[in-house]
């Protein structure tokens, strides 16, 4: 079977053998629904506790605040109209390249009443801060701004956004699904700047998809998008995937242990592949922000990315393109119209995004295939001139 040397880790990441493992017994023997009051309820009802543990200890929160949900689409929903139903119409404010998962709810909720404010980033994708602090004094009631994004892989302030928020009396959101696993994570810091609530999501870490998080300040009021019989504290109704949240309580737990030594060799790797693509005439973007260790963001000129994408798929390499980050729509990317990148190169935009297993001479001969790709494009292009 032919399998294409894999660099599309921030689309989804391989399940972790031993996350694997521990999923086994509550997809075949273990069985039971948590909400029973029998041995087999009761044992779902445990492990579901024991991954809400060690899902808040990944990121430094107390159990109690983890609210799990099927995936980082529905909690990033779950607090923006959830907070919202709780709250009189007022201003949401919400950087310019957040998730659709974001974008597109708040735009729902334009329709209801509110003000949505898209807050402007500069040329390298970093929260602009004085249109950020001009949003701040219009005293919103909400506030969502990733912690790092899945395209540039920037990282932003989040503690310093949050504290300027906090001062302007407003409940802040930041989705972290990209961050966990690759960046040290404390929502208990987070949360003393400003944080109310943050996004996690299983399968960006080597866990299963199905299975996700809001931790949520338990002083923030939200309404549940789905009611029924109560679960997760009246936030989230439905009978819990227990195979599915146990793999995430390992994955987060397993994320939180390695991160240190695996961002390390991530950055080492990142650096080699941004050397290569320099060399061969890209143009690297946000390259002036700190970023996740893992993430490049580039464009040839005058090449098309879902071509160029297509061809290094068949060459045996996955990566991703700017266009197919978010959806299956390939319009160019709203991340770099929002840093201010020109469409015919926005359009160009290739995304790689290293993982665990990757290795330094993946990126080597990524590199060269590469360069063979480019070139023969290139030479069309010439040629069609």
């Amino acid at each position: 079977m032919f399998r294409p040397v894999y660099l599309d880790h921030n689309a989804t990441t391989p399940l972790d053998p031993a996350v694997l493992a521990a999923m086994l017994p509550w997809l075949e023997s273990q069985y039971g629904n948590a909400s029973s009051r029998h041995e087999y309820g009761r044992r779902a009802r445990q492990a579901i506790d024991e991954a809400r543990q060690r899902v808040a200890a990944s990121v430094n929160a107390h159990p109690t605040e983890v609210v799990f949900t099927s995936g980082g689409s529905e909690a990033n929903n779950l607090f923006l109209k959830g907070a919202a139903a709780s709250l009189k119409p007022g201003i949401l404010a919400v950087s310019a390249i957040e998730h659709p998962c974001v974008l597109k709810p708040a735009a729902q909720l334009a329709k209801q009443g509110w003000q949505v404010k898209h807050i402007a980033v500069d040329g390298a994708g970093r929260v602009n801060a004085e249109d950020y602090a001009e949003a701040m004094l219009a005293r919103p009631k909400l506030v969502s701004v990733m912690l790092a994004n899945n395209e540039t892989g920037v990282v932003q302030d989040v503690a310093a956004l949050a504290s300027s928020a906090k001062s302007a009396g407003c409940w802040f959101h930041t989705d972290a699904v990209q961050a966990l696993g690759k960046l040290d994570i404390d929502f208990r810091a987070l949360s003393v700047a400003g944080v109310h609530a943050m996004t996690l999501s299983a399968h960006k870490a080597c866990g299963p998809k199905g299975a996700a998080a809001l931790v949520l300040d338990k002083r923030v009021e939200l309404q549940p998008l789905i009611a029924g019989g109560g679960h997760e504290r009246g936030l989230r109704s439905g009978t819990e995937n227990v195979p599915a949240i146990v793999g995430f309580g390992f994955a987060a737990e397993l994320a939180a242990n390695r991160v240190a030594e695996l961002s390390a060799r991530l950055r080492v790797m990142q650096a080699k592949l941004e050397a290569g693509l320099v060399g061969l005439g890209a143009r690297v973007f946000a390259t002036d922000a700190m970023r996740l260790p893992n993430t490049s963001y580039f464009a040839f000129p005058d090449i098309d990315g879902e071509t160029l994408v297509g061809k290094l798929d068949r060459e045996g390499f996955a990566v991703a393109s700017g266009a197919a980050c978010s959806s299956a729509n390939p319009e160019p990317s709203h991340v770099l119209r929002a840093m201010g990148v020109a469409p015919e190169i926005s359009r160009g935009a290739i995304r790689v995004s290293l993982g665990a297993s990757n290795t330094e001479a993946e990126i080597e001969q990524f590199i060269n295939a590469l360069q063979a790709t480019v070139g023969r494009l290139q030479g069309l292009t010439a040629m069609a001139v």
